[in-house]
């Protein structure tokens, strides 16, 4: 029996949008920043740019770097956020929130699965630094998450692979009600191995280096930024797809 590998595409912009759909990818990750911080929220103009393009969106809701932990006032802006794309068109949100000692906060993320609705939530890299992954799984689960994110709490997901199969069956043991998706890292030569591994789907940015035309000034930072490869991304799928 076949089964279909699942591909997302981490992009920055509507081009990675449309390369990510050309390709054929299951949907895309949307954010911004992503080299400098790990992402962080996109701009409202953006998610509706990248919604009308007919593939399925996934936010990332982030509003800044630094730990996965927020008060009150940070949580009420995810919360918006979290709204404001859900309304905008987006098909699912990506979204985590953890205690001081790195446990789920399940109030936050209550919150935010509440103001996700019937958007599919998708629960962040946050939980590659749970002390135990599997107990937050169900967790997540109870609390309405649909799919994780992770690398299996290595730096690049091909390293975390036995962890990774480990996480994986025991998501399937409980019903599938979670789904795996393997992040972090990953090239096309990896993908292969981590579907054997027993994920559902890999997650990839496929980012390549640009530099802006036009004048740079003092105010505008670095004239570098980073462009969405479209012959990595659609040597990802072929490879999702072999």
């Amino acid at each position: 029996m076949l089964t279909w590998h699942e591909v997302e595409i981490a992009v920055q912009d509507v081009a990675g949008v449309r390369i990510a759909q050309a390709a054929g990818a299951d949907r895309i990750e949307l954010c911004v920043a992503l080299a400098a911080t790990g992402g962080l929220t996109p701009p409202i103009g953006l998610i509706e740019a990248a919604v009308a393009t007919g593939l399925p969106v996934h936010p990332l809701i982030r509003t800044r770097p630094g730990g996965f932990g927020y008060d009150a006032d940070e949580l009420d802006v995810l919360v918006r956020d979290v709204r404001a794309a859900v309304r905008a068109g987006a098909a699912g949100v990506v979204v985590g929130a953890l205690t001081s000692e790195g446990g789920v906060d399940a109030g936050a993320l209550r919150a935010l699965v509440e103001a996700a609705g019937e958007a599919h939530v998708t629960f962040h890299r946050a939980f590659d630094v749970v002390p135990d992954p599997l107990t937050v799984l169900d967790r997540l689960a109870e609390l309405g998450v649909r799919r994780v994110l992770t690398s299996g709490g290595a730096t690049r997901a091909i390293d975390g692979r036995d962890v990774l199969a480990t996480v994986a069956a025991h998501a399937r043991s409980t019903g599938g009600r979670v789904r795996i998706m393997a992040g972090g890292g990953v090239r096309v030569t990896d993908i292969g191995d981590l579907f054997a591994a027993g994920v559902d789907a890999v997650h990839l940015s496929a980012r390549r280096p640009a530099v802006a035309p036009g004048v740079q000034g003092p105010g505008g930072g670095s004239a570098g930024y980073d462009v969405t490869d479209e012959h990595v991304v659609h040597a990802a799928l072929a490879a999702a797809r072999a």
